[in-house]
C-alpha cells in the first residue's frame, strides 16, 4: 500500500522549467531547437555537449523532428491522407495501415477498456463539436452531443493484422489522448540511437528525460518545474526531479473557454461528450523512460475518475508516481513523486 500526503496549496500544474542548480560554469551550453507539430510546440535539447559535437547534436535533433513529421502524417485525424483520416473516412471498410499506427490504436483500445469507456479513442465525432481555439467558442447543443456520443465505443474498432475497420461508419478515431506520449517514447529511442546520453523532449504536457542533465560528476537530475495555473508560466512554486524518466501532465486549465460564467475544458468524458467533472483539476504522472504513452492515457483517465477511484487504481499499478491537484486547492501525492519547493 502506498502512502499519500495532503496539504492545502495554490492549484498547480506542471511545465518544463530546467533550473541551473548543480551545473558547472564550464558546462557547454545545450543545443536546443523548437518546432510545431501535433498542434503544440515541440522542444528538444541535447545537454551532453562534452561528448557530442554541435553538428552531431543538431543532426540528432533533426532526425527526431523528422520522426515527428512522420508520425503526424500517420496519426493526425485532420490531415488528409493519414492512416487515421483514411480509417475515419472509409465508411466502415478495412484500411491497410502502418504497423505503428496499429500499435498506437491497440494501446489506445487497451486504455479505453481499462477506463470502461471514460477515455475512448473513438471520441472523434465528439471532439469535432468542440473548438478551443476560436475567438468565439460555442457550447454544442444537447442534441448534437447525444448524436455524436452515440458513435463512440472502443468495441467498434476491428483490427486484423495491419488493417483497421470501424463497424459503425459514423465512428471516428481520435488519438489525441495518447499519440504524443507514444511519439515522445519513440523520439527518446531515436535520440539515444544517435548518441544522446543527456537530453530532454517536451511535447506539450509530455516530457521525456534522457539520462540526467550533464555528465560525469556534474550530472544532476532534470528539474521539471511546477507553475500556478493560468499564470502563463510566470509563477514557479515547485519542481520534480527526473532522470531517464517521463513526466506527463493533464489539466483542465490547459485549454478551456468560459461561457455564461461556466468553464468548459478540453478533457472530454466520452460517455457524455461534455467536459469531465471530478474533484481533480490536474494530474502529473512520473514513470520510467518509455512509459510516456501509458502516462498520457492514464493522466486523462485518472483526472476523469476523481480522487477516490484514481487512488484505488494507482494502488493496483506498479511503476507510476502521481501528483493530483484537487479543486479545493489541496494536493495528493505518492511518496515517490518527490515534489519540492524551488
Amino acid at each position: 500500500m502506498k502512502k499519500y500526503r495532503r496539504a492545502l496549496i495554490v492549484i498547480l500544474t506542471v511545465f518544463m522549467f530546467i533550473t541551473q542548480q548543480g551545473c558547472s560554469a564550464k558546462t557547454a551550453e545545450p543545443v536546443a531547437r523548437q518546432n510545431f507539430y501535433f498542434d503544440t510546440v515541440c522542444s528538444i535539447a541535447v545537454y551532453d555537449m562534452d561528448k557530442m559535437s554541435e553538428e552531431n547534436a543538431n543532426k540528432a535533433i533533426q532526425n527526431a523532428f523528422a520522426l515527428c513529421s512522420r508520425y503526424e502524417s500517420l496519426l493526425s485525424r485532420t490531415k488528409e491522407g493519414t492512416d487515421i483520416y483514411r480509417i475515419n473516412n472509409a465508411g466502415g471498410e478495412a484500411v491497410e495501415c502502418d504497423p505503428e499506427t496499429v500499435e498506437v490504436i491497440r494501446k489506445g483500445l487497451y486504455y479505453s477498456e481499462l477506463s470502461e469507456g471514460k477515455f475512448d479513442i473513438t471520441i472523434g465525432k465528439v471532439s469535432d463539436l468542440w473548438d478551443f481555439h476560436t475567438e468565439d467558442p460555442a457550447v454544442p447543443s444537447e442534441e448534437a452531443l447525444k448524436e455524436a456520443a452515440a458513435t463512440v465505443g472502443w468495441q467498434k474498432v476491428r483490427i486484423e493484422n495491419n488493417t483497421v475497420a470501424l463497424t459503425d461508419p459514423g465512428t471516428h478515431i481520435d488519438l489525441g489522448g495518447i499519440a504524443k506520449g507514444y511519439i515522445a517514447d519513440r523520439l527518446s529511442e531515436q535520440l539515444r540511437k544517435d548518441g544522446v546520453t543527456s537530453g530532454i523532449i517536451s511535447l506539450g504536457g509530455n516530457i521525456a528525460c534522457i539520462g540526467s542533465k550533464g555528465s560525469g560528476s556534474e550530472a544532476r537530475p532534470f528539474r521539471i518545474g511546477i507553475e500556478k495555473p493560468y499564470s502563463n508560466q510566470t509563477e514557479i512554486v515547485g519542481a520534480v526531479d527526473a532522470s531517464d524518466e517521463t513526466v506527463v501532465t493533464s489539466g483542465v486549465y490547459q485549454r478551456y473557454f468560459e461561457k455564461d460564467g461556466v468553464q468548459y475544458h478540453h478533457i472530454l468524458d466520452a460517455t457524455t461528450g461534455l467536459p469531465a467533472r471530478s474533484d481533480i483539476v490536474g494530474v502529473t504522472l512520473k514513470a520510467a523512460d518509455g512509459k510516456s504513452a501509458d502516462c498520457d492515457a492514464l493522466a486523462t483517465i485518472l483526472l476523469i475518475m476523481g480522487e477516490e477511484k484514481a487512488m484505488k487504481m494507482l494502488e493496483e499499478m506498479d511503476g507510476f508516481e502521481a501528483f493530483f491537484i484537487l479543486e479545493d486547492g489541496s494536493f495528493t501525492s505518492t511518496d515517490g513523486m518527490g515534489v519540492t519547493a524551488e
